[in-house]
């Protein structure tokens, strides 16, 4: 999606950051939903570093509003974690597993959203609270 793209691109003038997609399961059609789950947590092991911070994004997790999220985003970089990673879960959730690995759990509405819809409100308002850290002038109250 080209509003992904935009908000990547200027992100990157604040953070080191990425979108690291999991490939989908090839044959995924003959698995069952257990399955399917327990392949994707191979995946996203593979991905995360020992001293990651994992936020799961998921309507039971925590809910901000953008200000509260920019203060929140704050005390994570000065608490010294090595690196943020937020995680969307794939078709059918995440496993139990993510879920006990997760650090924390944060919801950006009570409502299910399309993983490319999830990706492009998470990363607006990951930029809207650099920019409000900043003082500078994309957030309006």
């Amino acid at each position: 999606m080209e509003g992904i793209f935009q908000f990547q691109k200027r992100l990157k003038h604040y953070t080191p950051f990425e979108i690291v997609e999991i490939p989908n399961i090839k044959n995924a059609k003959n698995f069952s939903k257990s399955e399917l789950l327990k392949k994707e947590v191979e995946l996203i092991l593979k991905q995360l570093q020992n001293a990651d911070y994992l936020l799961l994004l998921d309507d039971k997790g925590k809910i901000f509003t953008s200000l509260g999220f920019a203060k929140k985003l704050q005390n994570w970089m000065l608490s010294g974690k090595k690196r943020l990673v937020f995680m969307v879960g794939g078709a059918y959730g995440v496993s139990d597993e993510i879920f006990k690995r997760a650090n924390e759990q944060l919801s950006l509405s009570k409502m299910t959203f399309s993983h490319q819809m999830v990706r492009l409100f998470f990363v607006e308002q990951l930029y809207r609270a650099y920019t409000s850290l900043r003082n500078e002038p994309y957030h309006h109250e």
